[in-house]
Order: C-alpha cells, then sequence, then structure tokens
C-alpha cells in the first residue's frame, strides 16, 4: 500500500518559528540517547537565511549537544520543508550529515508543532513549554497518524521544571552520548 503525499505547512514565518523549542515526544532515535531527558532545541536565524539550530540533551547530570544549519529544502517553495545539517561526531566535526525536517502542524501562535520527514522514521513533537496539554498533544497523535506514522513508537520526554540551564550543566565535551548512540545505548 503506497503511503500518500505528507501535508506539509505552507508560508512559515521563520522568525516567528526562531527560539527554544522543548521536545515533548518523539520517535527514538539512535541519534539520541535512550535515557535523555530535558531534550530541547534552539533555532536562531542567521543574516544569510539560514537558521543555526542547537539541539540539546541531558544524560547522566550531562549536557550533550550539537550545532547544525538548517535551510529551505527549495528556497521557491513556500512549503515548510527544510534540511538540517550537521557535523558528526560532534568533538570533531568532520562528515556532514543531512536530513529532512518537515513543519507538519504549527499552530497559529507557533507554540507547538510536528514534525516530521518523508520516510516517517523520525517525528517530533514541539513545544514552547515543556508541557503540551494533553488534548492538544493526543490531536498532534492523530495528525500523525493521518500522514502515515506508525504513533506506537511515539515515546514521551521527560522534562523537568524549571529545565536546566545550558551554561550551568556540565558539558559531555568528549561525545561520549554520540558514541553511546552509534551502539544504541
Amino acid at each position: 500500500m503506497s503511503k500518500k503525499a505528507m501535508e506539509v505547512v505552507k508560508g512559515i514565518d521563520l522568525k516567528r518559528y526562531m527560539g527554544r523549542w522543548y521536545e515533548i515526544a518523539s520517535f527514538p532515535s539512535r541519534f539520541q540517547p535512550k535515557n535523555g531527558i530535558n531534550t530541547r532545541a534552539t533555532y536562531t536565524l542567521k543574516d544569510d537565511g539560514t537558521v543555526n539550530v542547537l539541539n540539546e540533551t541531558w544524560s547522566d547530570g550531562k549536557r550533550g549537544f550539537i550545532e547544525g544549519t538548517a535551510y529551505k529544502a527549495d528556497p521557491k517553495s513556500d512549503e515548510a520543508k527544510l534540511k538540517v545539517k550537521f557535523y558528526v561526531p560532534p568533538f570533531l566535526p568532520i562528515i556532514p550529515v543531512t536530513g529532512d525536517y518537515w513543519v507538519l502542524y504549527l499552530d497559529d501562535d507557533y507554540q507547538y508543532a510536528l514534525i516530521g520527514q518523508p520516510s516517517r522514521s523520525y517525528l517530533w513533537i514541539l513545544c514552547r513549554q515543556t508541557h503540551l496539554d494533553e488534548e492538544i498533544y493526543n490531536q498532534l497523535v492523530q495528525k500523525a497518524t493521518e500522514e502515515g506514522y506508525d504513533v506506537s513508537k511515539l515515546k514521551k520526554t521527560t522534562q523537568t521544571e524549571p529545565p536546566p540551564e545550558s551554561d550551568n550543566a556540565p558539558a559531555d565535551t568528549k561525545g561520549i552520548w554520540w558514541l553511546k548512540s552509534i551502539f544504541g545505548k
């Protein structure tokens, strides 16, 4: 059975989309530690129109992070289809890894979003706050189901109150979380 083409948000205002987003739930990924909590992304618009991406997660009391760049997949399209490029390993950035970042749903106030990509192997529910109303969460899960995702793989992300500050956290400067992720730890 072929899957229908995914509906993607059109006319996104990148300036409004910038800032911090907390991961409410996601499909587990080998790129993130299994015991990661307080996972979040911070987006900053650069002068050249690309977006600086800072992904952070805390594992065993340490902050793991990776920085990358996002850009429109097709600059002429009004669809919110972005490409995100990271260099790995993060402690010795030599290999570029590029992925799709498609905004499948975004509320009018830019407070919560559903992010996916064409293979349907990755899915994220993001929110400006550390917690999302259960009714809204269920609506986003339903939207993901309608877009052909196996939502049984969704795992809620633990977020603490207040969220940790990046500057106060001991950093995982050796990339241990990244190395562990290669082996599925």
